[in-house]
């Protein structure tokens, strides 16, 4: 054998132990119920789908083929659980706002503690204007940038985390039901509060989650279950979950509050030192729920204001609830049922 075709296999069987190296962490992701561990490789899987493939394409051409072939098939339908956050090749379909319900919007938004640019941040929220805003990372520096918006929204809960720096909070242009109290939960890890939004109560919350196993998004998932729990029939949770759509913590935060996902926005978090043109190589870790009468129309990814997350921006219709019988009209029908009953 020639120099250049022991090179050549030794590169081949390199590329093979990876290829299936990444197969493997590909694999283990789809097992994230099982143990936090393998969920972190779930977050992950849009980049481990992409790298598998191009070790895959020239080892068709190899004695590596058939593997190859499996390989490129899992890797490809891995890369399918992933579609609706992948970039898309074409403008995707307005949907009509409904003509005959109020449309309200709701911002979502990783302030980042250390946000050198607030002033832009605080313009960004003039612009876009919403009713309800969830907010992420609100270090102390905020409590002071956030006054400066109170007269346009007078109505907001801020819980500070214990480090001064990851706390969360809603502010609302909107009032607070009358009657209720917004509440702190899990060391500043949610705010929850009630709305009125045109006499309709909606149960908010702002979320900001731990990073993957090793670090302690499991854990506080389960110190968060009980007030996920307590969301009202018709409820926003928004936040930085820190874990992309198809991971078993989204599905587990989902059924511990029996809220609906929205469809992925594509990637909102992009590492700071990393430049903006690699967006698409980011990780779509801003998420927002919903459930009971709430319709989201539509959410949109805004500008960077200095955070590494970009803003979300939702709008949503509360449906109109179904008339409740009067007491005296169910009354009246059970005695005119009985009357044809004993007619008959």
């Amino acid at each position: 054998m020639t120099t250049g075709g022991a090179r050549s296999n030794m590169t081949a069987g390199v590329a093979f132990l990876a290829m299936m190296a990444l197969s493997a962490a590909l694999l283990a992701g789809f097992f994230g119920t099982f143990h936090p561990a393998l969920d972190s490789f779930s977050h992950f899987r849009i980049h481990l789908s992409v790298l598998t493939v191009l070790l895959a394409l020239p080892l068709l051409a190899s004695s590596y083929r058939l593997q190859a072939v499996a390989a490129l098939v899992f890797a490809v339908a891995s890369l399918v659980t992933t579609a609706s956050a992948l970039p898309r090749l074409w403008p995707e379909q307005a949907v009509a706002r409904p003509t005959d319900q109020i449309v309200y919007s709701l911002l979502q938004m990783n302030l980042r503690y250390d946000n050198p640019t607030p002033k832009k941040v605080l313009s960004l929220i003039g612009h876009a204007n919403p009713d309800v805003i969830t907010l992420q990372e609100v270090s102390d520096m905020w409590v002071t940038e956030l006054d400066y918006i109170k007269s346009a929204y007078p109505y907001r809960i801020l819980c500070a985390h214990p480090d001064g720096v990851f706390g969360v909070g809603i502010l609302s242009r909107r009032p607070f039901a009358s009657g209720t109290d917004a509440s702190c939960f899990g060391n500043g890890s949610m705010a929850m509060a009630t709305i009125d939004l045109g006499g309709s109560e909606v149960d908010v919350a702002a979320i900001h989650l731990d990073w993957p196993w090793p670090r302690n998004q499991s854990r506080r998932i389960g110190e968060l279950s009980e007030p996920l729990s307590l969301l009202g029939e018709t409820a926003l949770l928004a936040g930085d979950f820190n874990a992309t759509p198809w991971s078993a913590a989204i599905r587990r935060v989902a059924t511990l509050g029996d809220l609906r996902l929205m469809p992925s926005v594509g990637p909102t978090w992009l590492h700071r030192k990393l430049p903006e043109f690699l967006r698409f190589a980011g990780l779509p870790i801003d998420q927002v729920f919903s459930k009971g009468a709430v319709t989201i129309h539509s959410a949109t990814r805004l500008e960077s204001a200095g955070s590494d997350h970009l803003p979300v921006l939702v709008e949503f219709s509360l449906r109109p609830e179904a008339p409740k019988p009067e007491e005296g009209n169910a009354t009246a029908t059970v005695w005119l049922s009985r009357a044809a009953g004993a007619d008959g």
